[in-house]
């Protein structure tokens, strides 16, 4: 596994989609780096226009690239507007990549997700997992651009002796989540269910499914420091996962949001709801083997995330 160190002191870094709520983070985390940061609004820039993306790098000279811009969303949205997820994420990031390479761009690192693995992957999931079976249909058009995006870091790497590298990580939470009742996640969804519930002085909440299906959760401040120490450390082709290591099961994960919040009432089951996959794990080992593990617990994540949450999106 390659390791050589690159220094961030002194570079000018672009976080490209430093509004979501991974670039954010990285935002956050990079102040505490001695560099220069770079971004740009939608409105300055339209990262799905080749010309574009190639003028902008070429006047602003970033040394490295976190490429965190994506179109995202829940199985809905992904539903919904297949040709968007597919279009918009493909374009991002082959002009940003394309560009990195014609203008020099000493290192890139790029974001992938863990929808990317087939969709019956044994568990915990290994890197090598990557297109070795069937895709989960609900989101495939955004996993199959996300892998093309993997392939393209290691396509520039073989061809042009570029320095491009990607990241896998698992499911994500914090400070800047999607609260979009259509297309947020699970703990996102959590919060307001039991805040809401708080409020209105509820007796219960409801849970879809059974509450029994394993899933993996990272805080997002975690996920930066992570790929601030992949930039770093990290020189090779394979993507590397990112994850806690630590799995709960849904029933586990709302009664901790529901201490966060400070409902006290029952949980209602209702199973006309589909569970999902049954188990899913990314497999960090590579990661740990570097020397990095994610030092946040879910009930102090959670503790900030909600937070944010009263700050920002409750009423």
């Amino acid at each position: 596994m390659e390791t050589t160190k690159y220094a961030l002191s002194g570079k000018k870094i672009w976080v490209a989609g430093h509004r979501g709520m991974v670039g954010a983070a990285l935002m956050r985390r990079l102040e505490k780096e001695n560099c220069t940061l770079l971004c740009a609004t939608q409105d300055e820039l339209d990262l799905r226009r080749q010309d574009q993306v190639e003028g902008w790098i070429k006047k602003n000279k970033p040394d490295c690239i976190f490429l965190a811009a994506a179109k995202v969303g829940g199985i809905w949205a992904n539903n919904t507007y297949p040709a968007a997820f597919l279009y918009d994420n493909l374009m991002m990031e082959a002009n940003i990549i394309h560009a990195a390479y014609i203008n020099k761009v000493e290192k890139l690192l790029f974001l992938g997700s863990s929808c990317i693995y087939p969709r019956m992957a044994a568990q915990p999931m290994k890197e090598e997992a990557l297109l070795s079976g069937p895709l989960e249909q609900t989101n495939e058009w955004y996993a199959l651009a996300k892998i093309a995006g993997i392939k393209m870091c290691q396509a520039y790497r073989r061809q042009y002796g570029c320095n491009f590298i990607a990241a896998m990580p698992t499911n994500l939470f914090g400070a800047g989540d999607n609260y979009d009742p259509e297309g947020g996640h699970v703990v996102a969804s959590l919060i307001q269910k039991a805040h809401k519930a708080k409020q209105s002085g509820a007796p219960s909440m409801e849970l879809w499914g059974t509450g029994s299906p394993l899933r993996e959760f990272l805080y997002v401040d975690d996920l930066a420091d992570a790929l601030v120490f992949l930039m770093e450390n990290y020189d090779g082709e394979p993507h590397i996962n990112v994850g806690s290591g630590l799995e709960y099961t849904i029933l586990q994960l709302a009664k901790t949001i529901a201490k966060t919040v400070g409902f006290e009432g029952d949980f209602l089951f209702d199973d006309s709801k589909p569970d999902g996959t049954p188990r899913k794990l990314m497999d960090s080992s590579r990661m740990h083997a570097m020397g990095w593990r994610a030092p946040t617990s879910l009930e102090d994540g959670l503790k900030v995330a909600y937070q944010w949450f009263l700050d920002h999106k409750a009423s």
